[in-house]
C-alpha cells in the first residue's frame, strides 16, 4: 500500500507554503490593586489586552518608555506589540502594582 501511494505521487511537485502564525491575545487583569499575571510572555505582533476590573483608574506604564496606557475603571485597552524585549511596567497611580512582560521575536 505504501508503494502504491508513492507511485501515485511520482512526478508531482509538492509545494510547502509558509503560513504565518496567528497572533495571540494575551490578557492581563488589574484587580484589587494587583496585576495578574505579574509575569507574562508574548511575541511581536501579539495583542496585549489589559482589563481593569477595579473601580480605580490604572495605567500600564513601561519603565523603558515603550508605552503608557491609561485604563479607566471597568474598561479594556489593547496594544499590539511591535518589538522584542523584557519590559518591566507599573501603574503610575499605584506604583506598588508592578509586572513584567517578556516579548520574543
Amino acid at each position: 500500500m505504501v508503494a502504491a501511494a508513492g507511485f501515485a505521487l511520482s512526478g508531482v511537485a509538492i509545494l510547502e507554503l509558509s503560513v504565518p502564525a496567528h497572533a495571540a491575545t494575551v490578557q492581563i487583569t488589574m484587580r484589587d490593586l494587583e496585576i495578574a499575571p505579574a509575569a507574562a510572555n508574548a511575541k511581536v505582533g501579539d495583542t496585549i489586552e489589559w482589563v481593569n476590573d477595579d473601580i480605580f483608574v490604572h495605567s500600564a506604564t513601561a519603565r523603558n518608555g515603550d508605552w503608557d496606557v491609561e485604563l479607566p475603571p471597568n474598561k479594556t485597552v489593547r496594544l499590539v506589540l511591535k518589538k522584542p524585549g523584557t519590559i518591566d511596567y507599573y501603574c503610575r497611580f499605584h506604583p506598588n502594582m508592578k509586572a513584567r512582560l517578556t516579548i520574543s521575536p
